[in-house]
């Protein structure tokens, strides 16, 4: 009635059970290993996530560092270009100023120059009336002595130097008497 191998295969056997827990612990461990495997592929994903995301931010900064440089930089430029231009017109400015004072240093040249003529004229006509005074006193002195050769002789000297006209005409003095010119005039008149 029984048979002993029905009996068998109703009940599973103590070795075929162990087999049967030692798969499904392994498949629970190698379900625990993928998963183990899973979460450290995507701790590692993460990482690199973050280290990217790190150096994209380091190059990030990196930039802008660069690009406050260029951008000092451009304004140190502007700066120094701004600079170059208030130069340049300060250049254009005292080049103007300069022609301005040379135009007017030839003016005052000029001007030296011709009030240097006309000291030396004058300083001409100072020493011929000088000279022309000097025998104007010595004709009157020798006309009020009554020495009229005397007076004649100095009066040609006087003509041959052409100093007639170098005599002042008029009087510096306030005494209403003749002025040399006229003196040496009424002379002339009572000699000649």
């Amino acid at each position: 009635m029984d048979d002993p191998s029905l009996g068998r295969e109703a009940q599973p056997a103590p070795a075929s059970r162990e087999s049967e827990r030692r798969r499904a612990s392994q498949q629970r461990r190698r379900r625990q290993s993928v998963v183990i495997y899973i979460f450290m592929l995507f701790l590692a994903a993460l990482a690199l996530m973050l280290l990217t995301l790190l150096m994209e931010r380091r190059q990030n900064e990196e930039s802008i560092n660069d690009l406050t440089q260029t951008i000092t930089g451009l304004r140190d430029s502007v700066s120094a270009m701004q600079s170059v231009e208030r130069l340049y017109q300060d250049k254009t400015d005292l080049l103007a100023r300069v022609d301005g004072l040379e135009a007017q240093l030839e003016d005052l040249r000029a001007q030296a120059d011709s009030q240097a003529r006309e000291a030396a004229r004058l300083q001409e006509e100072l020493g011929r009336t000088v000279r022309a005074m000097d025998l104007f006193w010595q004709i009157d002195e020798a006309f009020v002595r009554g020495r009229y050769a005397l007076c004649r002789q100095l009066i040609e000297s006087l003509q041959s130097q052409g100093l007639g006209d170098a005599l002042p005409r008029e009087s510096t003095t306030d005494n209403d008497r003749f002025s040399p010119y006229d003196r040496y005039r009424e002379i002339w008149d009572r000699l000649y």
